[in-house]
């Protein structure tokens, strides 16, 4: 055999997939890697009512994650997918439950464990907004929470549910949550859930789930025991790994106003306005309530602004964001939902009215302006509830924001 330099290459790589495998108990080939990719949503073969869902949920195109996640997952194969936070695994995991449901059915047919009652709550509001001409129930068991109520719910029936593993442990033993129907099982951020010691809890529900079910894993990094789980219950998982995504915090810059109380945005940001037009910035808050009061307010007092949130028609969105593209309006209000959707050249300028709720949403909200290497600015009004939020995405990124000094309009 000629020992050319890319067999060599291609040697090395074999050697290291052999020891992986021989690690995972000498199976022939553990992994198998999918790399069908999927440039749309209509191309997935998804149901149209589910379609509609991700559509009117403010989803354009489907990220990398989604666009080799979501169908192997429909198949009903094992997968194991990897990817960063935020990169829309959620998503993809809930297109992949929601296309498989029969929803005759109203049993629990799917279980998602998650290691934080916020993300599983935040998990159950996706499920369902994704779900929702489908009709889907979904109810989010996690600590905290009455106990009577859970059984309740799960007694009159639900498609999916989404919790935390001690909760969830519970109500199967109580036998308040009936594995019968299930047939998917999704571990979502399971390196975080191994780590946090939850390992025993996950083994015990899954002694109690049905034989034959598919399992889907989602994680940014595969540590040894997220391999061990993965190798106990999954039969021929295929394995997505998608890369870090490019959305980067690169190149622009951080402030933070002291805003101290909540009722003192509002003159900040005035303060700000003359700022704020000369270029396209996006404002973000966190509630669709909120986008109305805050643009309501604003145009009170003169100042243009455009508006969009989950709660308009998909053509009304459509209409104000071509808008926005196209420069005629300036300045956009609007909520996380749709941040992911906002990817307009020209945004130099974000500001966050409201702090984000989850560390992961605030590269989505900020990453997008510094794309293509363009700079930006972001500016943070931090009231002091929010001092500890702003910590926790300092160190979540590992960035220093500072304060914002007095000629922001320099810096754009």
């Amino acid at each position: 055999m000629a020992g050319s330099a890319a067999e060599g290459t291609q040697f090395d790589t074999r050697q290291f997939d052999q020891k992986l495998n021989e690690v995972l108990e000498g199976q022939d080939e553990f992994f198998t890697s999918y790399d069908e990719v999927h440039e749309s949503f209509d191309a997935m073969g998804l149901q149209e009512n589910l379609l509609r869902g991700i559509y009117a949920y403010g989803f354009e195109k489907p990220s990398a994650i989604q666009q080799r996640g979501i169908v192997p997952f429909c198949k009903g194969l094992d997968v194991i997918q990897q990817a960063q936070s935020g990169t829309g695994k959620t998503a993809t995991f809930c297109s992949g439950v929601l296309q498989q449901l029969d929803y005759t059915l109203v049993q629990c047919q799917a279980l998602v464990l998650a290691p934080t009652r916020e993300l599983a709550q935040q998990i159950e509001k996706v499920m369902r907004a994704l779900g929702d001409y489908q009709g889907v129930k979904v109810h989010a068991c996690v600590g905290g929470t009455s106990v009577r109520e859970d059984q309740r719910i799960l007694q009159a029936g639900v498609h999916v549910v989404v919790g935390t593993p001690g909760r969830v442990f519970d109500m199967l033993r109580r036998q308040s949550l009936r594995p019968d129907s299930i047939k998917m099982f999704v571990l979502d951020e399971a390196d975080e859930m191994l780590s946090r010691g939850f390992k025993d809890q996950i083994y015990d529900i899954f002694q109690l789930l049905p034989p034959k079910i598919q399992v889907g894993v989602f994680s940014a990094t595969m540590p040894p025991e997220a391999l061990e789980i993965t190798r106990k219950f999954m039969s021929k998982p295929v394995r997505i790994l998608v890369k870090r995504d490019e959305l980067t915090l690169e190149g622009i810059k951080q402030f933070y106003v002291n805003v101290e109380k909540e009722e003192w945005k509002l003159e900040t940001l005035c303060d700000l306005y003359e700022t704020l037009a000369i270029t396209q910035s996006v404002i973000f808050v966190n509630t669709r309530r909120k986008v109305d009061w805050l643009t309501d307010k604003m145009r009170s007092r003169d100042h243009t602004v455009s508006a969009t949130h989950g709660d308009m028609d998909q053509n009304t969105r459509d209409i104000i964001m071509r808008e926005f593209r196209s420069g005629s309006s300036r300045v956009l209000i609007t909520t996380d939902l749709l941040a992911r959707g906002i990817d307009v050249q020209q945004v130099s300028l974000v500001i966050n009215f409201d702090l984000p709720t989850q560390p992961e949403n605030y590269l989505h909200r900020i990453g997008r302006s510094g794309r293509f290497g363009r700079k930006g600015v972001a500016i943070n009004f931090v009231t002091s509830d929010d001092q500890r939020m702003l910590f926790d995405i300092q160190k979540f990124y590992n960035v220093v924001v500072e304060e914002l000094p007095s000629n922001v309009a320099d810096l754009l």
